[in-house]
């Protein structure tokens, strides 16, 4: 008995010993084996992701940045959209086009005015523009004027030349004449005519009639002082001044462009026509009425001054047709600029 009860106090210490040895924070090794294996499972799972990252708030600087790139968008369409315009304005330009050109062969068409019955201070004149007119008087040569340079294209050569506008005056006691001086456009002639013009005026002469200078030598004679017979024969061969017919038509002053220089009448160079102010240079009044011939009634001996035909008074410096291809060249631009636009706008490609 004695020493069963030595053993159960040798193993009781022996246990006190123990569990004082591994306490709570030294597990005993089975203990720590098993917990092992449990915790490799675990171990092997994947890691659940990260949370997102909250987005940062929109600045007044960001907020301004995405304003611009707005604005710089709509930019670039805007070169479109002024082509599209442009060529849309032809359409309606050449619908104008073609109105005015109808209304001047219209004009055209109809029988011809006589110019007696027209004064410069009707209230129509304006309506009367590119209507036909026939007009007798005679022109007085001393107050032509030459406007111009004008080229003319004669059997493929082009050759500068001028238009001739001369006054055409009334004929006293003359019942076919007109009643008031008009301005006439005779038509074009060579550069050697407003030379030979100038030359003459640069002289002091003047050009008369062979007929004028005859009477004016015999009537100055002492022979035909001291005889009336002689005189009185002179007088009756003395041949009547012929009217000069002119078929023409109203026109009014030209619009130049930018590009063409003032005209100078102390230098006798005209550039355009403005009727108001040759009218003045010419003596007559500034509303005086202002006609362009036509070829009609043209003498074949007489080449120069040479009129113009009626295709040359409806044609425009820009035709019908010159419209249209100003607007397909408007309406490519546009296309052009407009896909250029859309292709700057798509997002680029990442190449690796």
């Amino acid at each position: 008995m004695a020493s069963i009860s030595k053993s159960l106090l040798t193993a009781t210490r022996i246990a006190r010993s123990s569990s004082l040895k591994w306490g709570p924070d030294h597990p005993p090794s089975s203990f720590l084996y098993s917990h092992s294996a449990a915790a490799v499972p675990e171990l092997q799972q994947p890691a659940p992701p990260p949370p997102p990252l909250p987005l940062p708030k929109p600045t007044a600087t960001s907020r301004s940045q995405e304003k611009q790139r707005g604005w710089t968008r709509f930019l670039l369409f805007v070169p479109g959209a002024i082509t599209f315009g442009l060529g849309t304005w032809q359409i309606f330009r050449r619908q104008d086009k073609v109105k005015m050109l109808e209304y001047r062969q219209s004009r055209l068409e109809m029988e011809p005015i006589d110019c007696k019955h027209i004064t410069p201070s009707s209230e129509n004149l304006d309506s009367l523009e590119f209507r036909r007119v026939i007009c007798k008087g005679v022109f007085d040569e001393s107050k032509s004027v030459f406007v111009g340079p004008r080229s003319r294209s004669i059997s493929g050569v082009t050759e500068n030349g001028y238009y001739l506008i001369t006054p055409l005056m009334p004929l006293p006691n003359s019942p076919e004449s007109l009643q008031m001086p008009i301005l006439v456009n005779r038509g074009w002639v060579p550069r050697s005519w407003r030379d030979k013009s100038l030359k003459v005026l640069e002289e002091g002469e003047h050009p008369q009639s062979t007929e004028s200078t005859d009477i004016q030598q015999e009537s100055s004679s002492w022979w035909s002082f001291w005889s009336k017979k002689p005189t009185i024969t002179e007088k009756e061969h003395i041949p009547q001044t012929k009217l000069d017919e002119v078929v023409g038509v109203i026109r009014g002053s030209e619009k130049p462009s930018i590009f063409v220089p003032a005209n100078d009448p102390n230098s006798c160079q005209w550039f355009y026509v403005d009727v108001a102010e040759i009218a003045s240079n010419c003596g007559l009044s500034e509303n005086t009425i202002y006609i362009e011939a036509v070829n009609e009634k043209v003498n074949p001996c007489k080449p120069y001054p040479i009129p113009k035909d009626n295709n040359a008074l409806i044609r425009s410096s820009v035709m019908p047709q010159d419209h249209l291809n100003y607007t397909f060249t408007w309406y490519s631009l546009s296309a052009a600029v407009t896909f250029m636009a859309f292709k700057r706008l798509q997002p680029k490609k990442m190449t690796r």
